[in-house]
């Protein structure tokens, strides 16, 4: 497309839709009229992709997954479609800037954290290698929520994106379905067999928007599909003549509810009902529309299998097992043999943690009131399988009762998706040798050849490409241009690790790199950061595994000993944190607080403002970190071993040139392998040292006993900051209930503290860390989606690309 056509396509959208000229438009009009013209071009290559899969009977990947953080799209459109300076000279050409249109894009509030930036590499992936898919999730009108900090805390707004993101939604109420809740079963045998009558069910539309995925460089154009729930057919006409307006729309207000938010609060009985009522929602609408155009298209669901794969993406979605069962059980009359061995051809499953809460189980009582049908498929499936592990495997009772779908008195997801699917995968190495040991350690001594596993990996084009332009041009001139399409390419550029003007170039495009987020955190944020400081950033969603808490008592540490000696000659440190807390999530919120007064008390002391500064970024999000990561100079990966599953923020943090230190956990591992063990800084106890110490019987008083520099830190936090006392933090880390330190900061903090002051100390040599920095960005292309999605493709579902 020239300057010129994209100059003419736009001028109709004005005219069409806002009867309006270049020269009378607003900025929103011609924001919105850019969209337009960009999504045109998409629907045309993607209507053109669907005939090339339907006359290739090619089979089709559908990805299932409650979040998918994608990130301002017009950008990377632009880049994707090879249109971006001919958009941009037709924009200034018309008095209008698109870096201004660009920035007026909202974040889409379709996710919260790593799993929704991992569905959405993996979408841009399978786009850009030609893969045919389709990504299913709900349109949430408000998103997660938008974090802002009042007076030190968290506070949760409304998180407002489809003002300004509905332009790129194509709504597909040709395809709308019905989705029942509640009510009640009736089993009627009749001749040929049982037949489910469902009773007095509640039952709400499920209407598609789709948002179109491109690739990069291809023909391919992939779907994501968004669900929104209404329920136009409650609406009380007859309260509403009466005056009774709340009255009338009291049910259809209800239904609309399911797709308002993403993760409602569950810390009470309606937020867990609304939980588990989006996730059938959504897993019902999805293999609805899944059945509907298979059957249309092959006429049977004999060959589901081989046209389709569904991938469970952690184990919200878990219910795909039952509602598969479900259609071909009440809508398509197949056997239960028959329908299981389709079922479990054609669904696989991704576990994304080891953590016990994230493994999703739901009470039967609520499950049972809310989806009787679904309730019923599961206890059979329970009991068949139960049956089956008797006279196969085990006469074991607490084996059976540990591998059972159903016991006490709970229904569990991660149990269903592993015996429903043909293949479940961890994703990292550690991660999917942890779940054959510990988790799933049961099922793995009965199917061996379902495990195995998928590193994970990030879409390369948005967090280098199209995030980090200065390293780009230097990439480009140093070994060309082949590592966009095949970044393991990237390894070509530890050819320069001693070349001294590439070196040079390196540490400048860093420092411009910072100033920008300088001048970013200071505008949209209002926060004041000192570019000539190190960059340290730890930015992971806010969990006390991801132990933010252990940085911030390293922090507390240099505090304390600038108190004590404000002369002391250190290197100056700005420690930048960007995260939300989950809104129910008491710990995690409270420790934004810490953060951001140790922050305010520091900003407020001239003896050590100018050495240590603690800088909180509200709102992480796409946006906030394609400027972050790219200014970043120590990555922090500091979970405690054996509890993070991967991780993408540092193999983000690591493409980008920020050195790592961190512990022997999730993707660290293979990160620092593809290291060569060198340029990566470990510290903590392993796994396997984890476990031992357990075992033993941890005691976090007996290392505070013996350490100087932890009895201050107990003690400043006694004390408080900027006026305020965080003593619950000292209860937490020494002398609380239960196990104090859950997550054994104490444990690890010598070693994290010794091992950084080296690290530190390593930054003043100004050579050494720009090789370091180049030998992370060399060893990175490992760490590409597209690698990923290619070992999924081959070894998981089976799906070709269509060149």
């Amino acid at each position: 497309m020239t300057a010129a056509e994209a100059k003419k396509q736009i001028t109709e959208k004005l005219d069409k839709y806002f009867a309006a000229r270049p020269e009378t438009a607003s900025d929103e009009q011609m924001y919105k009229s850019t969209l337009m013209t960009v999504r045109d071009i998409l629907m045309k290559k993607n209507a053109a992709f669907e005939k090339k899969i339907k006359k290739n009977g090619a089979k089709k990947v559908y990805y299932m997954c409650m979040e998918f953080l994608i990130g301002p799209s017009l950008k990377a459109n632009l880049y994707n479609l090879g249109v971006y300076d001919a958009f941009k000279e037709a924009l200034t050409d018309m008095g209008f800037s698109l870096k201004s249109l660009i920035k007026a894009e909202a974040d889409p509030g379709l996710g919260n954290g790593g799993l929704g930036r991992l569905a959405a590499c993996y979408m841009n992936s399978l786009s850009s290698q030609d893969y045919p898919a389709v990504g299913h999730c709900l349109c949430y009108e408000y998103g997660f929520f938008r974090q802002k900090i009042v007076d030190c805390e968290q506070a949760e707004l409304p998180e407002i994106w489809l003002p300004s993101g509905e332009a790129w939604l194509i709504p597909r109420t040709d395809c709308a379905v019905t989705v029942k809740f509640g009510g009640r079963i009736e089993e009627e045998w009749r001749e040929g067999g049982m037949y489910i009558n469902y009773k007095d069910a509640e039952e709400v539309e499920a209407v598609p928007y789709d948002m179109l995925i491109s690739g990069a460089g291809t023909d391919a154009v992939n779907t994501l599909r968004l669900w929104r729930a209404r329920d136009f057919k409650s609406f009380d006409m007859k309260a509403f003549s009466q005056g009774k307006y709340l009255k009338a729309l009291e049910e259809s207000t209800h239904a609309e509810l399911i797709s308002k938010v993403l993760y409602p609060s569950d810390d009470h009985d309606a937020g867990k009902m609304l939980r588990l009522t989006q996730q059938y929602f959504l897993v019902s609408a999805a293999l609805q529309n899944i059945m509907h155009d298979h059957l249309e298209r092959h006429g049977t669901a004999d060959n589901l299998p081989q046209f389709v794969a569904i991938h469970i993406n952690d184990t919200h979605p878990a219910m795909c097992v039952a509602e598969l069962m479900r259609i071909l059980l009440d809508e398509c009359n197949y056997t239960w043999d028959k329908a299981w061995e389709i079922t479990t051809a054609t669904i696989s499953y991704t576990n994304h943690t080891v953590m016990p809460e994230a493994l999703e189980t739901w009470r039967q009582d609520l499950f049972n009131i809310r989806l009787p049908r679904i309730y019923s498929i599961i206890c059979e499936i329970n009991r068949r399988y139960c049956e089956k592990l008797w006279n196969e495997y085990t006469h074991d009772a607490d084996k059976l009762n540990r591998m059972s779908i159903i016991g006490g008195g709970s229904v569990r997801m991660a149990n269903l998706s592993v015996i429903g699917s043909h293949t479940v995968n961890g994703v990292s190495a550690l991660h999917s040798e942890i779940l054959k040991k510990t988790v799933f350690s049961d099922f793995y001594g009965y199917e061996p050849q379902k495990f195995t596993n998928v590193t994970n990996g990030i879409d390369h084009r948005r967090w280098l490409l199209y995030s980090n332009p200065g390293l780009v041009s230097l990439l480009d001139d140093c070994i060309g241009t082949g590592y966009k399409k095949r970044p393991e390419k990237l390894s070509e550029f530890s050819k320069y690790r001693d070349d001294a003007s590439v070196l040079e170039k390196l540490e400048q495009i860093k420092k411009e790199n910072k100033e920008r987020l300088v001048k970013y955190a200071a505008t949209e944020k209002g926060v004041k950061i000192d570019p000539q400081m190190l960059f340290d950033v730890h930015i992971k969603r806010m969990h006390e595994y991801k132990r933010q808490l252990l940085n911030v008592l390293r922090i507390i540490s240099i505090y304390n000993a600038l108190l004590e000696d404000p002369d002391l000659d250190i290197t100056p440190q700005c420690f930048i944190f960007s995260a939300k807390a989950a809104p129910g999530y008491y710990h995690a919120k409270q420790l934004i607080k810490l953060i951001n007064r140790l922050g305010a008390d520091i900003a407020k002391r001239p003896e050590m403002k100018d050495k240590l500064s603690v800088a909180f970024l509200e709102n992480y999000c796409v946006s906030l970190a394609e400027k972050l990561i790219p200014a970043a100079e120590i990555s922090e990966q500091i979970s405690l071993a054996g509890k993070e599953a991967s991780g993408t923020g540092n193999m983000k943090l690591m493409m980008n040139g920020a050195v790592t230190i961190g512990t022997l956990d999730g993707a660290n591992i293979e990160m620092r392998e593809q290291l060569g063990g060198n340029s990566f800084y470990v510290f903590g106890l392993e796994t396997h040292e984890v476990d031992a110490l357990w075992s033993s019987g941890y005691s976090s008083v007996s290392y505070y006993n013996g350490s100087e520099t932890l009895q201050g830190i107990i003690k400043t936090l006694n004390r408080g900051f900027d006026g305020v006392s965080f003593s619950d933090f000292s209860q937490y880390l020494i002398y609380g209930k239960g196990v104090p330190d859950p997550y054994m900061c104490i444990a690890d903090f010598a070693s994290y503290l010794d091992v950084h002051g080296r690290m530190v100390n390593d930054y003043a040599d100004k050579k050494l860390w720009s090789q370091m920095s180049l030998d992370n960005i060399a060893a990175s292309g490992f760490f590409s989606s597209d690698r990923s999605v290619r070992e999924y493709a081959n070894n998981i579902w089976g799906i070709k690309p269509l060149k």
